[in-house]
């Protein structure tokens, strides 16, 4: 045990699941399917890229074995939502693995259904602000949306999705009134069981997306070395420049620093859940850090051509800034992580 609390180098099954979703992303997901999902209506979604992942059981190998799922645990699940960064997939795999895995342990009779894609559940990521909408990640293409409201843990559906709106992530955000006249509502769950599965949720929503941040950064990161070695001048390659290099080089460090970071909060979360509970929100917030730097660097070698649209780094950089906002601000994770390791703040006067 305390050789594995240092060591989160994969194994033979992991390397596979990582390789498999990898090849199937290469193959369905070139950057121009992502450019045109951009401007969809709504925007930042697929349906064939995800039905394609469906048919790979991506949901029900989120899902508990008990609960008729394949029982991956989040280190298997990190790995592939790295892969859906790396691709800038359009498809809402970090809001239905989490729902799924929501649904299952309320044991909720929609579960049947999200794990074989007939419907989509998506999770809202604050406590239901009553009488007020809120954004919700994937809620323009979710029949249903689990949230929190008072003490009860709620599944909230309606008959069509509200629209998206316009987002610098391309993903399809939109408001939902959870407690309006045109919806229905069940109780989950209630009292201390009701928030501490959506605080769960909302860890594991926030973990999940740290890993596809660090996918984007590295595959950022690939582009703008490729373009360095082949981008000549002076009649050297401009990677030989150190103002090229050294910014590429620190862009790599913190891609594998975040990696393992994402990956050791994975293992916690799956083998002692109780322990070192500062890593999720560490991860997420080192994430959106080297998210964001990948893609800016990227811009600064390509130079003039970075700053276009004609070249796809802008799609690395839009989605990073977006992505990185759907939960909020990420400097309140700075508070969390106080909280976790000192305790709760003193109330100020």
């Amino acid at each position: 045990m305390t050789l594995r609390r240092a060591d989160f180098s994969l194994d033979e099954e992991q390397e596979a699941v990582r390789s498999a979703f990898r090849t199937a992303l290469e193959r369905s997901c070139p950057i121009e399917r992502v450019e045109a999902a951009a401007t969809a209506d709504p925007p930042g979604y697929d349906e064939k890229v995800w039905r394609q992942l469906l048919d790979m059981r991506i949901v029900a190998m989120a899902v508990p074995e008990a609960a008729g799922g394949d029982g991956a645990g989040l280190t298997e699940l990190v790995l592939v939502a790295e892969q859906q960064g790396a691709f800038l997939a359009p498809v809402p795999l970090v809001e239905a693995v989490v729902a799924a895995r929501l649904l299952a342990s309320c044991r909720d009779q929609w579960l049947g259904d999200a794990v074989d894609g007939n419907r989509l559940a998506t999770v809202a990521l604050h406590p239901h602000p009553e009488g007020r909408a809120q954004l919700v990640p994937a809620g323009a293409i979710a029949d249903g949306v689990i949230a929190r409201a008072g003490d009860e843990l709620v599944l909230v559906t309606r008959d069509e999705p509200p629209r998206a709106v316009a987002n610098h992530g391309s993903t399809p955000l939109a408001p939902w009134l959870l407690d309006g006249t045109d919806t229905d509502r069940r109780v989950l769950a209630s009292g201390a069981e009701a928030a501490r599965l959506f605080d769960r949720a909302v860890a594991e929503w926030k973990l999940l997306t740290a890993a596809a941040l660090v996918g984007l950064a590295d595959a950022a990161l690939r582009r703008a070395v490729d373009f360095a070695i082949n981008r000549v001048a002076f009649g050297v390659p401009i990677a030989t420049f150190q103002a090229v290099s050294h910014p590429l080089v620190d862009v790599a460090m913190a891609v594998t620093g975040t990696r393992r970071l994402v990956w050791r909060a994975a293992w916690f979360a799956d083998n002692e859940p109780d322990e070192a509970r500062d890593l999720i929100p560490m991860a997420y917030l080192h994430a959106v850090e080297t998210g964001m730097n990948g893609p800016t660097v990227g811009v600064h070698v390509q130079g003039g051509l970075g700053f276009t649209v004609e070249s796809d780094m802008h799609l690395f950089f839009r989605r990073a800034k977006g992505w990185s906002l759907v939960a909020g601000d990420p400097a309140h994770e700075l508070d969390t992580i106080a909280a976790a390791r000192y305790g709760p703040a003193a109330p100020t006067a």
